[in-house]
C-alpha cells in the first residue's frame, strides 16, 4: 500500500477510537478538575496550538471580524454548550449511555432540516427514525440509566447539547469562517473555551479548589483530550474529508458508541446490561437507515 493509504487507515483509526474514548476521558478529567473549567482549558490550549499550526498549514491570511464572529457563534453552539453540557451531564449519566444517546444526533438534524427548511426526508428516513426512537426508549427506560439523583437533569443537558449541535451542523457550512480549516477550528476553540472559562468563574466553580487536588489520572485524561481528542482528532477528520467521501468519514457514528460502551465497562466498572446492548444495536440500526438516505454528512468530536 502507498503512504497515503496508510495515512487514511491511521486517520480512520483516530476518529473511530479517539472520538469514542473521549467520553471516558472527560469523566476521568472532571473527577478532580472543575467541569466547565476543565473544558475551557482544554479548548483554549488546543486552540492556541492549532492557531499556531495554521501559520504553517493551509492558506495564509488574517481572518476578518465577520469570520471571527461566525466562528464564535459556532464555537458557542458546538463547544461552550454542546460539549460543555455533555461533560456536565457525565457526572450522573454513564459514559456508555451518553455515547449511545448522542448517536441519535442524525435524527435531530433531520427533523431540524425538515422544520426549518421544509426539506422533507424520504420514507426510509422515517423508518430509521421509528427504529431509533424505539431503541432510545429501551435504553433510557431502565434503572441503569435513570438510577442517579441527577440523571434526569443530565439527560436534559444532553438533549440541549444535541439541539445546539444540530443547529451548528446546519449553519456551519453556510457561514464564512475562512478557508484555513485549522484556523477556523482554532477560532471556534478559542472563543468556545473563553465562554466556558467565563461561565466557570461566574458560577464560582474554582472556589475552594486547589491544583493539589488534581490526581494524575485526571491530569493525563485532560492532556489526552487536548492532544488526541482536539488536535489529532480534528486533524484526522479534516484529512479524511479531503481524501474520502463524507459518507465514509461519518461511519464514526456507528463505531464511537461501541468504543465508549466497551471502555466504560472495562475501565470504569459501568454496568452494561443485555438490554443496553440490544437497545444500542436497535438505535444504531435506525441511525444507519437515516444516514443511508443522505448524500453527505458532517460529524464533530467531543
Amino acid at each position: 500500500m502507498t503512504k497515503e493509504q496508510w495515512l487514511i487507515i491511521g486517520a480512520f483509526a483516530c476518529t473511530y477510537f479517539i472520538w469514542g474514548s473521549t467520553y471516558l476521558a472527560n469523566y476521568w478529567a472532571i473527577d478532580t478538575i472543575p467541569v466547565f473549567g476543565m473544558g475551557a482549558m482544554r479548548f483554549l490550549v488546543a486552540g492556541v496550538i492549532l492557531y499556531a499550526m495554521s501559520f504553517f498549514i493551509g492558506p495564509a491570511g488574517r481572518p476578518s471580524l465577520k469570520q471571527w464572529a461566525n466562528a464564535s457563534f459556532i464555537g458557542l453552539l458546538f463547544l461552550s454548550i454542546g460539549v460543555g453540557a455533555v461533560v456536565w451531564a457525565q457526572q450522573w449519566v454513564p459514559t456508555s449511555t451518553t455515547a449511545l444517546i448522542i448517536s441519535f444526533e442524525p435524527l435531530i438534524v433531520m427533523l431540524m432540516m425538515w422544520g426549518l427548511f421544509s426539506n422533507r426526508p424520504p420514507m426510509m428516513a422515517f423508518v430509521g427514525a421509528g427504529v431509533s426512537i424505539f431503541g432510545m426508549y429501551l435504553l433510557i427506560d431502565q434503572p441503569a440509566t435513570l438510577s442517579g439523583e441527577g440523571s434526569v437533569k443530565g439527560l436534559l443537558a444532553i438533549l440541549l447539547a444535541m439541539s445546539c449541535w444540530g443547529v451548528g451542523m446546519i449553519l456551519s457550512p453556510k457561514l464564512d469562517m475562512g478557508k484555513n480549516k485549522f484556523r477556523s477550528n482554532a477560532m471556534q476553540m478559542l472563543t468556545g473555551g473563553g465562554v466556558l472559562l467565563l461561565f466557570s468563574f461566574m458560577i464560582r466553580e474554582w472556589a475552594g479548589w486547589s491544583p493539589d487536588q488534581v490526581t494524575p489520572k485526571s491530569f493525563y485524561a485532560w492532556l489526552y483530550l487536548v492532544v488526541f481528542g482536539a488536535i489529532l482528532g480534528f486533524s484526522a477528520f479534516n484529512f479524511l474529508l479531503s481524501k474520502v467521501s463524507a459518507e465514509k468519514v461519518s461511519t464514526n457514528t456507528y463505531v464511537n458508541p461501541i468504543v465508549a460502551v466497551l471502555l466504560g465497562g472495562l475501565l470504569n466498572n459501568e454496568i452494561v446490561t443485555g438490554r443496553t446492548m440490544i437497545a444500542g444495536a436497535i438505535l444504531l440500526a435506525g441511525v444507519w437507515f437515516i444516514n443511508s438516505t443522505k448524500k453527505s454528512g458532517s460529524q464533530e468530536v467531543t
